[in-house]
């Protein structure tokens, strides 16, 4: 078992995988993820499809969010400067993607990293 490389203090959702690690599951292995928003794209030419970048401490995910998961989740998708999405592991000439079914607005958890220690 490798050693945990995130810091100890950092308020890690529960069940997301660090962004080094998914090289590791298999091809549409169902799989959490969770980061800030680095990115958010919405090509003209994509038919409705929505592009996002997290980043968590060990790296960036790309996510890919289809039109009808985007309508269901418009509002976390939109707004959220922190999400945990959960979706299926997608490979494409060396790139990983993580396919959304779920996403979820945790933004709420980025207080906790401006508490001081004391405070948590």
């Amino acid at each position: 078992m490798e050693p945990d490389i995130r810091p100890p203090d950092w308020p890690r959702p529960p069940v997301a995988i660090q962004h080094a690690l998914l090289d590791r599951p298999p091809l549409n292995a169902r799989v959490t993820v969770a980061g800030l928003v680095l990115v958010r794209q919405r090509p003209g030419t994509a038919k409705g499809v929505i592009f996002l970048t997290l980043e968590d401490e060990t790296g960036v995910c790309n996510v890919i969010i289809w039109r009808k998961i985007y309508e269901r989740f418009r509002r976390a998708v939109i707004a959220g400067r922190l999400l945990r999405v959960t979706g299926r592991v997608q490979r494409d000439h060396g790139v990983t993607h993580v396919v959304a079914e779920e996403v979820e607005d945790i933004s709420h958890m980025l207080d906790e990293l401006l508490a001081r220690p004391d405070d948590r």
